[in-house]
């Protein structure tokens, strides 16, 4: 049987080849193969620094229609984390699901983060980076989701809003989150969710 061609690909941006590659798929949801695919035709059209996270590319077909197979996702996600992170039994440790866990994620992260800094290690802050913009990806699509609760949807908002300002500026990150935590709207918020 022979080998069927590969599609020539005509986007310029990783953004446009994303929704080019899903349009191609004509799938109408979105899961771990799907992902697979498109993930492989980032690495083949722009080479190995424009890889995006699962979370990212789902969130970009999303934002384009797709319906997406929420579990699945995740999982794949999770599991190319796993892959693209040196400290394996480090990033088992993260969790972004609420509040709580958040907070004490961020602490350990922030403690690799002056680990990785000190010495000087350009590749781990990069893979923080990954880390940092997978979570925020998956908060984004639990806050958009129509079938989480509201109560998880306002706290994975809250969490994305936190690492994204963790990626602008990490350095200032701590001192900001405790600003936030000590704000009345914060507190009025979700003081009965965090210590």
């Amino acid at each position: 049987m022979p080998k069927s061609r590969q599609p020539r690909w005509n986007s310029r941006t990783k953004r446009d080849l994303i929704i080019e590659v899903w349009e191609h798929l004509d799938c109408e949801s979105v899961g771990a193969c799907e992902l697979e695919q498109i993930q492989q035709a980032l690495h083949e059209r722009f080479g190995d620094g424009a890889l995006e996270s699962p979370a990212s590319i789902a969130r970009t077909v999303a934002d384009e229609g797709a319906v997406l197979r929420h579990p699945e996702v995740f999982h794949f996600d999770s599991k190319w984390r796993e892959r693209n992170f040196t400290g394996q039994r480090f990033l088992n440790e993260l969790d972004f699901q609420s509040l709580p866990e958040a907070l004490d994620s961020f602490l350990k992260l922030e403690d690799k983060r002056r680990e990785f800094e000190a010495n000087s290690d350009e590749k781990g802050l990069e893979q923080l980076r990954v880390v940092f913009e997978s979570a925020r990806e998956d908060c984004l699509l639990i806050a958009r989701s129509k079938i989480v609760d509201e109560s998880q949807r306002e706290q994975a908002k809250e969490i994305s809003n936190w690492l994204t300002v963790w990626l602008q500026a990490p350095e200032l990150f701590s001192d900001w989150l405790e600003l936030r935590r000590r704000s009345p709207e914060f507190r009025k918020r979700f003081e009965s969710r965090i210590p």
